[in-house]
């Protein structure tokens, strides 16, 4: 009797020993990030309407995302290219013109494009003048990693500049602090009433010259995950974007927070541009534009050239 009693203490023992290892297993598993039933990923976009239309259904929980959950970081775009260098973010929207300096840690979403359709950043002025009058003259731009740079530099060749945050240099070009800007988001619709000049849309510059849309930005997300956590990742992206365009009220109301205090009907108008059946799938025409455009940056020493372009992944196209 008394040997069976410890024996029943033994193996009572035993059972809670194994349920402990287990359970410190399995916490020490979830702090590597190897397995979580609710994991958290961190995703970097910018504060503006289009972004904040297409992240709307991820941001409010209106779509299931298998437990995965997303904690949103708001920086400029190319604050967000700096932090792709780092691999900060698990998922972010990056500049396609910064995408080669980040390829080594993140894949391509062939999700979330901003594509100008023939239209794109913007040359402005105070005044009127010719392209030629304004290759030698000082740009404002947003940043030396943003697509809008590199089209200026495939427009009008080498040229002066300082960055500028991309929300200060219309009120910078209206004061005469810089002889032109390139602007970028709602920009590109409000620049008839500030009094300010239009130079050249690099978006019809770069559409007549290919016959092909403009890349601007893109989604990318980290190969750290694994492919099969990317994939399910740009699912969820693809969805939310989805989402949002099949019930646009509720997100562009949620998008017009990020609009710098553009009425309704711009609004509309701006996310219209840049959210639709080409950021659901670049297609065959938009992962062309990307390749090209990438090529012609490094033809002029603005792309590193090691990086061979066509064989650029893009997470969910089937490629």
């Amino acid at each position: 009797m008394g040997s069976g009693m410890y024996s029943r203490h033994g193996l009572v023992y035993s059972l809670l020993l194994r349920r402990f290892i287990t359970r410190r297993n399995f916490q020490s598993n979830c702090a590597r990030g190897h397995m979580s039933l609710s994991q958290s990923y961190k995703v970097g976009h910018s504060p503006d309407p289009d972004d904040a239309f297409m992240f709307h259904a991820m941001t409010t929980g209106a779509i299931d995302t298998g437990g995965r959950k997303y904690e949103h970081v708001l920086l400029d775009i190319e604050t967000l290219n700096k932090h792709a260098r780092n691999g900060d973010y698990e998922v972010s929207a990056v500049s396609i013109h910064s995408f080669p300096e980040v390829s080594d840690k993140y894949h391509l979403m062939n999700c979330g494009a901003s594509m100008g359709e023939g239209y794109g950043p913007m040359i402005i002025s105070n005044r009127e003048m010719n392209v030629e009058d304004a290759k030698n003259l000082v740009f404002a731009i947003p940043g030396v990693g943003t697509s809008a740079y590199l089209a200026l530099r495939l427009a009008l060749g080498d040229v002066r500049f300082e960055v500028v945050p991309f929300d200060e240099i219309m009120p910078a070009v209206q004061r005469g602090d810089y002889d032109l800007g390139v602007i970028i988001h709602e920009g590109q619709l409000t620049w008839k009433d500030e009094g300010v000049c239009l130079i050249l849309d690099l978006g019809v510059w770069w559409n007549e010259k290919t016959g092909l849309p403009l890349p601007l930005g893109g989604n990318v997300v980290r190969k750290d995950l694994g492919m099969e956590l990317c994939s399910d990742i740009t699912n969820d992206v693809r969805n939310s974007i989805e989402h949002s365009l099949d019930n646009p009220d509720e997100a562009l109301q949620f998008a017009k927070k990020w609009g710098r205090g553009i009425d309704d009907s711009t609004n509309e108008e701006f996310v219209g541009m840049y959210v639709n059946s080409r950021t659901l799938d670049y297609g065959d025409d938009g992962r062309e534009a990307i390749r090209l455009f990438l090529k012609e940056g490094q033809a002029i020493g603005m792309v590193r050239k090691d990086l061979d372009v066509d064989s650029i992944v893009f997470v969910g196209s089937g490629e």
